[in-house]
């Protein structure tokens, strides 16, 4: 029998999701965890083939919560399923380790597929990030033409809480970093997005999010 755990803190969402992979899996087991804190205890409980991972949950790290997760079980499988856009944080959540990422606005059907490809070949991408690697790769360009693709893991976590509005001494507390760190990745960010305010790269963001055809 299979056994997933569904990580995600809305219930509305936990409780489609839930139907969904028992309609289409037989037998399976779906545990629930609302909460980051919560994951890692199920994890330490019982054994599961898949995570299907929200990003935005309470006490959540970010990337950093692949790695503890694979602490606790080594060989799980781990899928992001998450409301972020995927042709900008896909590709940097499968380097830090996750075997898939599926967008939330997903129809059922690709969500049938992505779940049964995570269990059967252990991987999952979906066909707008595999262009966008494609396209990638026949212009020689490891990180294509949006510039929100050149920054790191670290960079994107410090973008999103400023524009969130976190301030610097914020972002240091829930970052485990010291406040010079943040100021040094908010300067590479302004750097990178080649902007000088807040107000400036709070729009640049949304102007790419707004040219990429997949967002």
């Amino acid at each position: 029998m299979k056994q997933i755990l569904l990580v995600e803190d809305h219930a509305i969402v936990r409780l489609a999701t839930r139907f969904l992979i028992l309609d289409l899996l037989k037998p399976v087991t779906v545990h629930e965890a609302g909460s980051f804190t919560e994951t890692l205890s199920q994890l330490a409980r019982q054994p599961v083939d898949l995570v299907i991972l929200d990003i935005n949950i309470p006490d959540g790290e970010g990337f950093n919560m692949i790695p503890k997760i694979r602490e606790v079980q080594p060989r799980v499988l781990i899928m992001i399923f998450s409301s972020l856009e995927e042709e900008i944080y896909a590709l940097h959540y499968i380097k830090a380790g996750a075997n898939g990422f599926l967008s939330k606005n997903a129809s059922q059907d690709e969500i049938r597929k992505a779940i049964l490809s995570m269990l059967d070949a252990g991987n999952y991408i979906s066909l707008a990030v595999q262009q966008q690697l494609l396209r990638n790769t026949l212009d020689n360009k490891p990180n294509g033409e949006n510039p929100l693709e050149h920054l790191s893991q670290r960079e994107l976590e410090v973008m999103d809480m400023l524009i969130e509005g976190y301030w610097t001494k914020e972002i240091a507390i829930k970052l485990n970093l010291t406040e010079s760190s943040v100021s040094t990745y908010k300067a590479r960010i302004f750097e990178k997005l080649k902007v000088t305010t807040l107000i400036e790269m709070f729009k640049k963001v949304q102007f790419y999010k707004s040219q990429n055809p997949g967002i």
